[in-house]
């Protein structure tokens, strides 16, 4: 055999080899039909979403459809396995304001919350106007069976207007991918004409 016909035949092992794990690697596709994994606390995509109003409140707001409701001081709160929403209406002196947040609800959290740890507080646009957004992470309640408890991310609103405050605050896992549920949320609350 000559060094052509050495280096032909090579290269065409090389190319038939190169075939062959082409075509297994098709074999090994991704199931289209295979479930999700999401982290714990994860608001599944399909989940169905009701306006609620708190009876003689001024607002709305639209809700996790089949999450148990609560009701204690004032305050609304649904939740499910991991997650939570409540809301709580009160008296405001100004509009939304990230300076006044920052002198009174961070102090006051602080002191409420377990383990609270703050993130950041920003002005952000809503669908009905300007809102405070309070992000910090908490200890959740122990659980009811094990008693452990785990570490909550936390985004709380502050919605303003004509001498009223309605407090908005979701709760869920750390690292639950909850960014689009507590948007639609937010975004679907509304003042009462």
């Amino acid at each position: 055999m000559t060094r052509a016909s050495i280096a032909l035949a090579l290269l065409l092992a090389v190319l038939a080899g190169c075939g062959g794990s082409s075509s297994s690697s098709s074999s090994q596709a991704a199931d289209p039909n295979a479930k999700e994994a999401s982290p714990p606390g994860d608001i599944p995509d399909n989940q169905a979403f009701v306006a609620y109003s708190p009876p003689g409140a001024d607002y709305s707001v639209k809700v996790p459809e089949g999450w148990a409701r609560g009701a204690a001081g004032g305050a609304v709160t649904f939740t499910d396995k991991l997650n939570s929403i409540r809301m709580e209406e009160g008296a405001a002196k100004d509009g939304p304001s990230v300076a006044a947040a920052k002198r009174t609800q961070l102090p006051a959290l602080a002191k409420q919350v377990k383990d609270f740890r703050p993130g950041s507080v920003t002005l952000v646009k809503r669908t009905s106007g300007p809102a405070v957004r309070i992000t910090y992470l908490a200890s959740s309640r122990p659980d009811a069976v094990t008693g452990k408890t785990r570490t909550n991310a936390v985004e709380r609103y502050l919605f303003v207007r004509n001498g009223k405050q309605v407090v908005l605050t979701l709760a869920g896992p750390k690292g639950a991918d909850n960014v689009d549920p507590w948007k639609l949320v937010t975004d679907s609350f509304r003042w009462s004409p």
